[in-house]
């Protein structure tokens, strides 16, 4: 339950907005820990290839989605561009649902907030067990992507909340794969625009690709690294083959082609995917926006903030 915590004025900083890039890290998009859809998924997903070993469960909120992503994305920019500037970002990061907006591109609707508390919630309570190492630690790892999260409102005389800032705190495998190892690339802010499977093939694209290097995976492998499994392998072609014909993702283009290959047996006729880099230009740059708590648009003088622990604890998201 939500316990307020009266603040004495503004005695507080933000992290945000975030001046620099949008940057993801290498690991993360890399392979498929985030559901593909909206719709809240209980079962869990694996993935096995490689050496890698990865298990995605969901608490009562379902599996963290790749639109959930996007908090995960701009607050390791935000840490990125802190340390660049010669900060020492901390774990815990805290930032406007406006800035976040803003980035994202998302309207600041009663119900976008109301999905961005739902996907902290689903970023705090997915656990993830994973033998990836991030930061130089070899370890067998067991981690939610936020090891906690608050969310500040500003109530009015009228009694009315809204929500005026967020903290989250990151697991630390997350902290060290940002900070420590920064196998990070930039972004494109069309990336928002995508659907998920647009946004699974465009972060494959991304961290293999290189300007006149095409990147060539078989079908099988491009379906289980997106998070479709075997048993949408059929679906996953249809929609790949789609997503090729539509030429909608930025920066980056799809073909596919069949050839047979040798096995043990008969040669087996066999599907490829070929992601190609091309020179594109961001569609929509990011205009900084300097702005206080004290001086911003969300901000009046009959306001009064509290601190709501909008969050369950560690023992209820098991």
């Amino acid at each position: 339950m939500a316990r307020p915590m009266e603040i004495q004025g503004n005695l507080f900083t933000l992290d945000s907005p975030l001046l620099g890039e949008i940057l993801g890290e290498r690991t993360v998009a890399e392979f498929p820990f985030f559901a593909l859809k909206k719709a809240r998924q209980l079962e869990p997903m694996t993935f096995q290839a490689e050496g890698v070993s990865i298990e995605v469960s969901s608490g009562k909120h379902g599996i963290a989605t790749i639109y959930d992503k996007e908090i995960l994305l701009y607050v390791a920019s935000i840490m990125t561009d802190l340390l660049d500037r010669g900060g020492s970002p901390a774990r815990t990061i805290r930032f406007t649902a406006h800035d976040l907006f803003r980035i994202t591109g998302s309207n600041a609707s009663k119900r976008s907030y109301t999905y961005l508390i739902d996907a902290l919630r689903r970023l705090r309570n997915t656990v993830v067990e994973t033998n990836i190492a991030t930061g130089g630690e070899t370890q067998e790892d067991n981690f939610s992507w936020l090891d906690h999260f608050r969310v500040v409102y500003a109530e009015d005389v009228r009694g009315e909340k809204r929500v005026k800032y967020i903290e989250v705190t990151v697991c630390d495998w997350f902290y060290r794969a940002v900070l420590r190892d920064r196998r990070l690339a930039a972004y494109d802010l069309d990336y928002f625009t995508l659907t998920p499977i647009q946004r699974r093939l465009y972060e494959i694209a991304m961290f293999h690709c290189q300007p006149d290097q095409p990147f060539t995976l078989g079908l099988e492998e491009v379906a289980q690294r997106m998070g479709c499994g075997a048993a949408r392998l059929r679906n996953a072609r249809a929609e790949i083959t789609k997503v090729a014909e539509q030429d909608s993702l930025p920066g980056f283009s799809l073909s596919l082609h069949s050839e047979k290959v040798p096995t043990a047996g008969r040669p087996r006729l066999q599907t490829f995917v070929t992601f190609t880099a091309r020179h594109a230009q961001r569609a929509r740059p990011i205009v900084p926006q300097i702005a206080t708590l004290a001086g911003s648009d969300d901000v009046r003088s009959d306001e009064q903030l509290k601190v709501y622990e909008d969050v369950e604890m560690a023992s209820e998201a098991a």
